[in-house]
């Protein structure tokens, strides 16, 4: 039987995969998990929101509701990997305020920060192939996604396939450089934890 003092405490590894719907973020963390040398979880925030009960929640309080979960996104993220548990996250930050909490909550020396591009033409094809998402979702999300325009390392699912991008990622995790993105935009975007919800979006 393993005792908690036999464990030894240690920050687990983030790599937080950043890109609009649709970019191919979920299918590069199906490819890069079982290319990795130690366990890691896939934490996508769309199981997070799939987890919510399917009660009506009311328009007006639809806002908070998001928020609260992405919110509890964040920190179910931070907390996995405080107790030593490495995580690839898939996310999209389509909003300021999720990177900034996201800065707040995350150690930024033991994330890598990966962007996920693909071009508008791709994106728009695969959401007519998915059926899933409102038209033009991903269009829409683009600019503000990658607005703060820092990564470790970037990918291209519409040059490459979700393969290599993970092959690229899996290669890149022994040579990461300091300071890290997060640790960058940590300086350039400071950040205190909000005492009230943000506004919405």
């Amino acid at each position: 039987m393993i005792h908690l003092t036999d464990v030894p405490p240690r920050q687990g590894l983030v790599v937080f995969l950043n890109g609009t719907s649709s970019s191919g973020k979920s299918s590069i963390a199906a490819e890069l998990l079982p290319m990795l040398d130690e366990p890691y979880f896939h934490l996508p925030v769309d199981a997070f929101h799939a987890m919510r009960s399917r009660v009506p929640v009311p328009p007006d309080a639809l806002g908070t509701v998001l928020h609260r979960t992405w919110r509890g996104f964040h920190r179910a993220v931070a907390g996995m990997a405080a107790a030593g548990n490495n995580v690839v996250v898939d996310h999209v930050l389509s909003a300021e305020w999720r990177l900034r909490d996201c800065l707040a909550v995350l150690s930024a020396p033991d994330v890598v920060f990966v962007g996920v591009h693909c071009d508008p033409a791709e994106l728009e094809r695969r959401e007519r192939e998915r059926g899933d998402r409102p038209a033009g979702l991903a269009a829409a999300q683009t600019a503000q996604v990658h607005a703060h325009g820092v990564y470790d390392l970037e990918c291209d699912t519409g040059r490459s396939t979700a393969r290599a991008c993970a092959l690229r990622i899996k290669e890149f995790l022994p040579h990461r450089p300091r300071p890290t993105a997060f640790e960058r935009l940590r300086e350039r975007l400071p950040y205190r934890l909000p005492e009230h919800l943000p506004e919405q979006g």
